[in-house]
């Protein structure tokens, strides 16, 4: 039997749809990437996310996701500000470090993420940087090895703090006055990270709150409430700490 144009047309169509209906059932059609990166196979990480997959297209949150950092640690660190963090894509990274000196990209946030949740990172040969602040933050952190400690210490970038890096308004312009006066001030939504970016030693803040570093990420108004404290008398003694290192 000959088949003429149009019935032909139709079998097509019914093959073409329904393998994708099928493909679909089965788990196999996928019209957009999962933002998830490999797996360790074998080894002390055997079914863990590894770092080294982290790609471009990827937001902080999506990192969020398979690591455990959060995109508010993720922001601090690379310098974004935003009112949605989790949104902020990487590969807006190189846009807004353009003019910086160092490559400041991707490469940068896998490292990162690598030592600041101990993940293993090959970076043999590689001359991967880190903006000052995220090696505060890791610094901070406390679980670095040595050798970690010291790659960090001959890649850092120092950024000039001057230079707005914004994640959609990166080119909003800032108001001097208003940045020297209110810079380096504490105030509710102020971090330990932040503290420590500014160059408050980790030790320094230890021991005006008698215990150990709290998380980077958290606000120190908040762990004066968690902890029954005042936040105000904790304010003065830290801001009298970050006086001291900005002035």
């Amino acid at each position: 039997m000959t088949l003429t144009s149009k019935p032909l047309s139709v079998i097509l169509i019914v093959l073409m749809f329904g393998g994708i209906m099928f493909s679909s059932a089965m788990g196999w059609w996928a019209t957009e990437s999962t933002k998830e990166p490999v797996r360790f196979t074998e080894g002390e990480f055997a079914g863990m996310a590894n770092p080294a997959d982290i790609r471009g297209s990827y937001t902080f949150g999506d990192i969020s996701n398979s690591f455990d950092v959060t995109p508010e640690v993720l922001a601090q660190a690379f310098g974004i500000t935003s009112d949605d963090p989790a949104t902020f894509a990487l590969k807006d990274l190189e846009t807004i470090y353009l003019d910086s000196e160092y490559e400041i990209g991707t490469a940068s946030v896998r490292l990162f993420v690598a030592f600041y949740t101990g993940l293993p990172l090959d970076t043999t040969g590689e001359e991967i940087y880190l903006p000052q602040f995220a090696v505060h933050i890791l610094q901070a952190k406390g679980n670095l090895t040595p050798d970690q400690s010291a790659y960090i210490d001959a890649h850092t970038a120092i950024i000039d703090r001057s230079t707005p890096a914004e994640g959609a308004s990166a080119n909003a312009e800032p108001n001097p006055e208003n940045e020297a006066e209110n810079e380096y001030m504490i105030k509710g939504k102020t971090t330990f990270g932040d503290l420590v970016s500014w160059g408050v030693p980790k030790e320094t803040i230890e021991s005006i709150l008698g215990t150990s570093m709290p998380d980077p990420a958290m606000k120190v108004k908040d762990y004066a409430l968690a902890n029954g404290l005042d936040f105000e008398t904790i304010k003065l003694a830290l801001q009298a700490e970050v006086d001291k290192v900005t002035q």
